[in-house]
């Protein structure tokens, strides 16, 4: 198994810039990948970026290209997602997920909220 806990959420007027952390432990030498995710109130659940834990090359969704940065730190086994210029419509609990190689396992954090105020 591997365990997700992610921090850094919080209220912040728009324009405006936060860096979610998600650190990672367990089974880590086995993760493929490891994303964020958003899901705001009454919508589903949606990918926002991703990125390979070897080679670190990234996706992102269309609504964040140019906005979001997401990255890892190999030794801290750690996920970040710096977010600037942020939009109300960005308001949302976002999740940290991790995929293992070969389909093994496919983990989630508990969510953090990031509210952005007009």
């Amino acid at each position: 198994q591997v365990q997700l806990v992610e921090s850094g959420g919080g209220l912040v007027q728009a324009g405006g810039s936060l860096r979610l952390s998600c650190a990672a432990s367990g089974r880590t030498r086995t993760m493929y990948d490891m994303g964020w995710f958003r899901q705001a109130p009454g919508k589903e659940r949606e990918l926002v970026a991703r990125i390979r834990w070897s080679g670190g090359s990234t996706n992102y969704a269309d609504p964040v290209k140019g906005r979001f940065t997401v990255s890892r730190d190999n030794a801290k086994t750690t996920l970040y997602l710096q977010m600037n210029s942020l939009k109300p419509e960005d308001t949302a609990v976002y999740y940290c997920n991790v995929r293992l190689v070969g389909g093994t396992g496919d983990y989630w954090g508990q969510g953090t909220q990031v509210t952005v105020s007009s």
